[in-house]
């Protein structure tokens, strides 16, 4: 009956001061919030090795005389057409349908380009959704770089040969005319116009993507947006980009080239040198001579040159076939689409808040070291702790009957920060709330633990005071409390930190809130151990308040 008396008298003299109570709450909040905006997007993150590769893709896709959906459907249209008759129909359908057959990779090449990045092991493809966000993500210094894909990507890579000369060899300027622009000129030239596409005669233009340093991103319509401030890893993007272009283009122009060795225009071409004996110039300009048998000839020369060459497949179209090895099927990038982390000023929902909230609520729960220190000398001061002496009560009921108010006073911080940290900051409680109530419970019971041996240690406000902030700040520094993130100390310093009652709470937070799949047993054993520093620290308490008591 005597503790209850006791608990009750403190807790009055506790909420008589409603102020010092509210800042009591209100401090863990305050930091929460402070740290909360301030700190960086990748504070609470789940470490990532690979490199993350931010990419805008605007590219437009494959010529649309190429696009198979599109075939099929201006064919149908085509067959509707009253103009037309059924066979001619069909033999447009047929021959567009054989043209796409032929073609590839029946795909935009951004998707081949994404697809590479992510079959690199080392990176993570990061999806950018326009260019406004993008630019605006380099110029925030949020990313070093950000591979922006171009409209006519697809376009430039098809267009991407050993063979073609260039249209515009073909045409003289149209504006240098004494009577003015040609329109037939300016007619072939628009035919040839990329930006086009009725028509894709611009197919026929080749380009040279490649110079000394490697591939020229801009024939590609490919462009780096980068950091000035993070030049290094805005480079290692850019030769991430320059390794996939190869791993594209090179195999691609290969296998077109090395398909010409089997054409008949190759012959033709071949029967014009005069280095040909004549026995074979003979064989290529006879008229007796069929196509059939100058193909085979052509097949034939195809056929000895990839015998001479083994180890490659000359006719591939994709990096992994020229090397003869394995694709790799249905595995493609692990693309994400960029989202903040987080929404609004305070950021409500971000990662960052599963870590601060406990880190902090853990801290100033320990702060309670003060506020039962400072009663604790009152008490001596005023002359009530030798009244007390004398009262019929134990050292043990004078100790819990200070402890309860100031245990009570805790888990009300604690169930206050919880739920604040849930409307203001949008932090999940996750999978398992009532473990939650369980690690705040013990929790409070070392914090206060520790608070009464302090309180019974110190013998004056000031002593209060050093020994209180000192082992405050140090603890919690130790713990990485402080820092809001435990598992930014060294690997070493978390082994040590287990010394702390701080570390047992943290660890046993982060379970709860930040792991999908929580281990509940491991939560168990952080609360067995704070429960055991807490009792721990009350023996010593006890002991100590004992012998005070004895000597007056």
């Amino acid at each position: 009956m005597g503790i209850w008396t006791l608990a009750k008298k403190d807790m009055r003299i506790l909420l008589r001061d409603p102020r010092a109570v509210t800042i009591l709450f209100a401090m863990p909040l305050i930091f929460i919030l402070v740290l909360g905006v301030s700190l960086g997007e990748g504070f609470g993150q789940k470490p990532d090795d690979r490199l993350k590769v931010s990419v805008l893709v605007l590219d437009e896709g494959p010529p649309r005389y190429f696009d198979r959906p599109m075939i099929l459907r201006e064919g149908m249209a085509l067959s509707a057409m009253g103009s037309l008759d059924s066979l001619s129909s069909l033999g447009t359908m047929a021959s567009t349908r054989q043209l796409h057959d032929a073609w590839f990779p029946h795909e935009p090449w951004a998707d081949r380009l994404l697809k590479d990045l992510g079959d690199t092991a080392s990176i993570r493809v990061e999806l950018i959704r326009t260019r406004a966000e993008a630019e605006d993500l380099v110029r925030s210094g949020r990313r070093a770089a950000v591979l922006v894909v171009g409209r006519h990507f697809s376009k430039r890579v098809s267009r991407c040969s050993f063979l073609s000369h260039g249209w515009r060899e073909f045409f003289r300027d149209t504006t240098a005319l004494p009577m003015g622009p040609d329109p037939i000129q300016m007619m072939l030239r628009a035919a040839y116009d990329e930006s086009q596409t009725a028509f894709p005669m611009y197919l026929g233009d080749g380009l040279n993507p490649f110079f000394r340093d490697g591939v020229k991103l801009d024939v590609l319509d490919v462009e780096v947006l980068r950091d000035p401030t993070q030049q290094t890893a805005s480079a290692i993007i850019d030769q991430v980009a320059q390794g996939s272009l190869l791993r594209i283009v090179m195999p691609w122009m290969i296998g077109r080239a090395f398909e010409k060795v089997a054409d008949p225009k190759f012959l033709t071409l071949l029967g014009n040198e005069k280095q040909i004996p004549g026995m074979v110039r003979a064989f290529l300009d006879s008229p007796l001579a069929t196509d059939s048998q100058k193909r085979q000839l052509g097949l034939g020369l195809k056929n000895a040159l990839q015998n001479l060459f083994p180890k490659y497949n000359l006719t591939a179209k994709t990096w992994a076939s020229l090397t003869k090895e394995a694709e790799l099927e249905g595995r493609g990038p692990e693309a994400i689409g960029f989202r903040e982390d987080g929404a609004g000023f305070l950021r409500r929902g971000a990662m960052r808040y599963q870590l601060l909230v406990p880190s902090y609520l853990v801290m100033f729960a320990f702060f309670m070291v003060l506020t039962v220190g400072w009663m604790f000398v009152a008490e001596r001061r005023q002359g009530t702790m030798r009244r007390l002496r004398l009262a019929p009560l134990s050292s043990f009921d004078i100790l819990v009957g200070k402890l309860l108010p100031c245990l009570a006073l805790s888990l009300m911080q604690g169930v206050l920060v919880l739920a604040a940290g849930r409307v203001l900051f949008g932090m999940s409680w996750g999978p398992h709330p009532r473990w939650i109530l369980a690690v705040v419970a013990s929790t409070s019971m070392a914090a206060m633990g520790l608070a009464v041996l302090t309180a019974a240690i110190a013998k004056t406000e000031t002593q209060v005071a050093i020994y209180g902030t000192l082992l405050v700040l140090v603890l919690a520094g130790l713990s990485g409390a402080l820092m809001g993130d435990r598992s930014q100390l060294p690997e070493q310093m978390q082994t040590v930190s287990l010394a702390t009652p701080h570390a047992w709470a943290l660890d046993a937070y982060r379970q709860l809130l930040t792991t999908p799949v929580p281990a509940v047993h491991r939560v168990a054993e952080a609360c067995g151990v704070l429960l055991a520093f807490g009792f721990g620290f009350l023996v010593l308490a006890w002991l100590s308040l004992r012998r005070s008591l004895r000597t007056g």
